[in-house]
């Protein structure tokens, strides 16, 4: 019993809780509270929403981003089919490239 709580949790009293009581009280009637030992289990709680709430914030940020580009990549499509209607090719646009004659290139 190296410890002085292991030494109050076994009903030794230390020699200087005796010079506090007062004369006449007996020692076998003191009653000494020891306070509970440290419960991490709020500072693991803390810990784990913290952490739970970083990945459900970068989850929605990428589901959001996710959807951005989704929008982003129909609209493209969109367009892109709407283009030849638009110019009135029918439906077929070419574009021509023009070199001039002769060999000096």
């Amino acid at each position: 019993m190296i410890r002085p709580d292991a030494q109050l949790r076994a009903g030794h009293l230390p020699a200087d809780l005796y010079r506090q009581l007062p004369e006449g009280t007996d020692a076998r009637s003191v009653v000494i509270v020891v306070p509970a030992p440290r419960s991490y289990a709020g500072p693991i709680a803390v810990v784990l929403a913290a952490t739970a709430g970083g990945v459900a914030l970068i989850w929605v940020a990428t589901v959001a981003v996710l959807q951005l580009v989704a929008v982003a990549s129909t609209t493209a499509a969109a367009i892109q089919a709407a283009i030849p209607s638009l110019i009135g090719g029918g439906g077929l646009v070419t574009f021509a490239v023009k070199f001039p004659k002769g060999g000096n290139r």
